[in-house]
């Protein structure tokens, strides 16, 4: 083998190698756990589907305890997980227990979304396999889609979008998406963003002063997403965006954590909302003392648990 592929043209720690040689090396979130008939100690059930077999698109679908002779319809999350665009999968143990107890408190059915992930399916690809996703998604409001849990169980009229990091910022941009294309039978009440990965052309927050980590976030966007115009793209920046005045759900909660690297952008995402004209009801949950994603890798913390019980609240908006 030629010394000279094993050169590493990008390196983001406890994230990602890239080769010259285009090999991919993913660093975490590579494990996976298999779907449960039935968790005896959530109450909840899974499962997997395939939803465009020429791509490998799917999700993870969950249900908690119900009475399945009962015709009660239950609020609908859709989840996007975040792993800088290029780890990370519903179907991993961190994802897996997460939804599922976030799905056990709120008591809702969820889809939580399996996207092609950059770099060799570069963004805005995720974009729009999660888009597919909700249009799927959607086919099942008139009550005669393929997946059965969604047709006998959810509420097409109580539907939220959660994400956490690069997750978070995909979920906004569905949001903005369905402003511009609404999804026929589907009402958009919430939209989660837990520790939201945004960027801005000017600096965007206290995060900034960090020469270094302003560069490896922009950085990290152009490799992930190398047709984009920059940290000006709308697709990463809120400010950007011509539409956020219309933004599809009538509720908005920002998660951010005081050590946070990215707070800066999710803070900047919380005030380009509100001077937008957006009248929906917008909530800012700040939590000291803690970093990226904590709730997802110490769920018992007692801030992780308050912001699930903010996000099931978020969940069962009428």
């Amino acid at each position: 083998m030629d010394a000279n592929n094993d050169e590493v043209v990008y390196y983001l720690a406890g994230f990602i190698r890239i080769y010259k040689d285009a090999r991919i090396e993913r660093l975490s979130g590579n494990e996976i756990v298999p779907a449960t008939t039935f968790d005896p100690k959530t109450g909840v059930s899974s499962k997997d589907v395939i939803i465009i077999p020429e791509t490998g698109v799917s999700a993870r679908l969950f249900l908690p305890k119900i009475n399945h002779a009962s015709d009660q319809k239950l609020p609908l999350l859709i989840y996007i997980h975040g792993g800088a665009f290029c780890i990370e999968t519903p179907f991993s143990p961190t994802y897996d227990s997460y939804v599922s107890s976030l799905v056990a408190e709120a008591k809702v059915v969820a889809v939580s979304i399996h996207y092609r992930r950059a770099p060799e399916h570069p963004l805005p690809i995720a974009y729009e396999d999660s888009w597919a996703v909700l249009q799927w998604i959607a086919s099942h409001s008139n009550r005669n889609g393929t997946e059965s849990w969604l047709n006998n169980h959810a509420d097409f009229q109580r539907v939220s979008i959660i994400g956490d990091s690069a997750g978070a910022t995909i979920a906004h941009n569905m949001a903005v998406r369905a402003t511009e294309t609404p999804l026929e039978g589907v009402r958009f009440v919430g939209l989660g963003l837990i520790h939201a990965f945004f960027l801005g052309e000017e600096p965007v927050g206290p995060e900034v002063s960090d020469e270094e980590m302003k560069a490896t976030t922009d950085k990290l966007w152009m490799v992930m997403c190398p047709s984009s115009i920059g940290c000006n793209d709308p697709l990463i920046n809120p400010a950007a965006c011509t539409n956020l005045q219309g933004l599809a759900c009538k509720r908005v909660v920002v998660c951010v954590a005081e050590k946070d690297p990215l707070i800066g952008g999710a803070l900047f995402y919380h005030k380009t909302l509100h001077k937008s004209g957006w009248e929906g009801e917008l909530e800012l949950m700040e939590v000291q003392g803690e970093g990226h994603v904590f709730h997802l890798f110490n769920p018992a913390n007692d801030k992780a648990v308050a912001m699930k019980t903010r996000l099931a609240s978020l969940l069962n908006t009428d």
